[in-house]
């Protein structure tokens, strides 16, 4: 087993309750963590063996472009849709902070974090 981390993943999107995140935006990181079998990859050498992240990252660039109300509604569909699409799958911890959030003080981010197995979404 070994893991998979996708770190510092920067989107600009338009999420959050107000009308104002909907329509100024604000910016965001997306951390992950794949636990993954490599054992075949490792062995052919070859990417048709691997848990392709370039895709992971296209499917979460994707997810983060739909405009969402909560936080929550958003990780758990970017959860859904990576075991859904990538069966290599085992584990995984998937977190989003929203930078800069509107709580009425200098707050320098917001994060929710999920982390489980298929089994548990």
């Amino acid at each position: 087993m070994a893991y998979i981390q996708l770190e510092g993943m920067e989107f600009y999107a338009y999420h959050g309750h107000f009308k104002e995140e909907q329509k100024v935006g604000n910016h965001f990181i997306v951390e992950l963590s794949i636990k993954t079998d490599i054992k075949k990859a490792a062995e052919s050498d070859n990417l048709d063996d691997a848990l392709d992240y370039q895709k992971v990252y296209k499917l979460i660039e994707e997810e983060m472009q739909q405009k969402t109300f909560l936080l929550e509604s958003l990780l758990m569909r970017i959860v859904r849709r990576l075991f859904n699409e990538f069966n290599q799958i085992e584990h995984l911890v998937l977190e989003i902070s929203k930078m800069n959030p509107p709580l009425g003080g200098k707050v320098k981010n917001v994060s929710l974090v999920w982390e489980g197995t298929r089994e548990s979404i």
